[in-house]
């Protein structure tokens, strides 16, 4: 990991003044992941650092209403970057904001609060740092209104097919420039369809990497006349996009998870960890597939995992522990394989880790690794194994998620129950849809 230290308030006024930004643009997120913005002249930092800077949050998505909108966005430091897209001669810079009420209390409706309040319970029971490693894939497509792919490369292609090169390796430098470290880029199993992989970094640290990372790959698109999309399923019958989240859990400097003598060479915290997420994955589906289309991509057969169970070869589980190399024991590590792209990361992370630490407080059991192709087993073998399936819709996961009392510590109370009414709507806006499908399906013959 990087060892430079965070950047301070006075620092970001030297560079500010030094590279002649004039504009900073202050990022935080609604409930539902979207980034949101406004800019501040460099002349307001000292006011920004000092008591943060007021803003009406009764149109932000999930935040509070008119009679106490009422909001304090304050600037962390530590996220200062210049963006390397616009105009190079009016430098303009971003950081992430806090959200905090009048009063300077943390705003319970920040996704960002969320997050560092899971991060403290870790630290709480004694782990320093909560790594997560997420692989956003993503599709190009001619334009923001067509499906019209680039190219009909597939997995690793390098050929005149892959026509997201050059544009693939423009964001990576974009990304570097933003301090956000890269460690592969390739095109994907579907048509132009593609993922750049970042180098882990402790959960905050990284839900600001993901909001950077994804309009970073949808501005240089837009620079080369494309468009870019993190929707989890755009294409009928190829391959959605997921996020594989990798994690692990570290303390005093030494990987939690790892145990020498065992024959999986999992610790009882990374077991128990692992078992946490298993048996919560079901309540917690909402959040880290949070989209009516989430749930296109959640099917058999096309590489993304239904099926609640850990394996260590086997893709078709929900959790794959990677095989252990000797002498990498700090890359013990467990990868969740259903999250998607366009989730809230704040909120994915600190469920993720909250159910982790779940199963490490009350010692949860993780069931065999189950190594067979669970696609291949009847419904009936996968009950007598005790294997669970993911909610196969939206309106399914929601509803598992407004009963888990796990979800509603994590969000607290106002978030959980924006988020549930939010999500319901979404899904009965959904349900009275009528589609092509059904015209096809039933005009002709009813």
């Amino acid at each position: 990991m990087s060892s430079t230290p965070p950047l301070t308030a006075t620092d970001v006024m030297a560079i500010a003044a030094e590279r002649e930004i004039r504009f900073i643009r202050l990022w935080f997120t609604d409930i539902l992941g979207q980034l949101k913005a406004f800019s501040i002249n460099a002349a307001e930092l000292p006011d920004a650092f000092e008591g943060g800077m007021g803003f009406d949050g009764s149109s932000i998505t999930g935040f509070n209403a008119i009679e106490e909108s009422d909001m304090i966005a304050v600037p962390d430091p530590a996220t200062f970057a210049i963006l390397p897209w616009g105009d190079p001669a009016h430098g303009v810079a971003r950081m992430f904001c806090d959200i905090k009420t009048p009063e300077g209390i943390p705003y319970e409706g920040d996704p960002r609060h969320v997050l560092r309040r899971a991060v403290a319970r870790a630290g709480a029971m004694g782990f320093d740092h909560f790594y997560v490693g997420p692989e956003l894939e993503y599709f190009y497509f001619r334009d923001a209104k067509s499906t019209e792919v680039l190219d009909e490369g597939g997995y690793f292609d390098l050929t005149t097919l892959d026509a997201g090169s050059d544009l693939r390796r423009d964001t990576v430098l974009g990304l570097e420039a933003l301090g956000i470290q890269t460690e592969y880029s390739h095109h994907e199993v579907g048509p132009s369809q593609h993922e750049i992989d970042m180098r882990y970094a402790d959960a905050l640290a990284m839900a600001d990497h993901c909001m950077t990372y994804r309009i970073t790959v949808k501005e240089y698109a837009l620079k080369y006349g494309l468009h870019a999309t993190f929707m989890p399923k755009p294409l009928f019958g190829e391959n959605g996009s997921g996020m594989h989240t990798h994690q692990s859990l570290f303390k005093d400097g030494r990987n939690a998870f790892y145990d020498e003598r065992d024959p999986y060479f999992l610790s009882d915290v990374g077991k128990a960890f692992i078992a946490g997420q298993l048996r919560h994955a079901r309540e917690i589906s909402a959040i880290f597939a949070q989209w009516v289309n989430s749930y296109k991509r959640l099917v058999p057969g096309y590489e993304a995992p239904v099926y609640v169970a850990w394996s260590r070869r086997n893709r078709s589980a929900l959790v794959r522990v990677p095989m252990y190399h000797p002498g990498k024991e700090q890359a013990t590590r467990m990868e969740l394989r259903c999250p998607d792209p366009a989730c809230n990361p704040y909120l994915t992370f600190a469920v993720l880790l909250q159910a982790g630490l779940e199963g490490i407080e009350h010692g949860y059991e993780l069931p065999d690794p189950m190594e067979k192709n669970l696609y291949h087993l009847s419904p009936d073998e996968r009950r007598r194994l005790g294997i669970e399936q993911l909610p196969e819709t939206l309106g399914e996961a929601i509803e598992l998620t407004a009963q888990s009392e796990l979800v509603l510590r994590t969000l607290g109370e106002h978030m959980f129950n924006r988020y549930i009414e939010i999500k319901r709507q979404e899904w009965d806006d959904y349900r009275v849809q009528v589609t092509p499908w059904e015209l096809e399906r039933y005009l002709p013959v009813l």
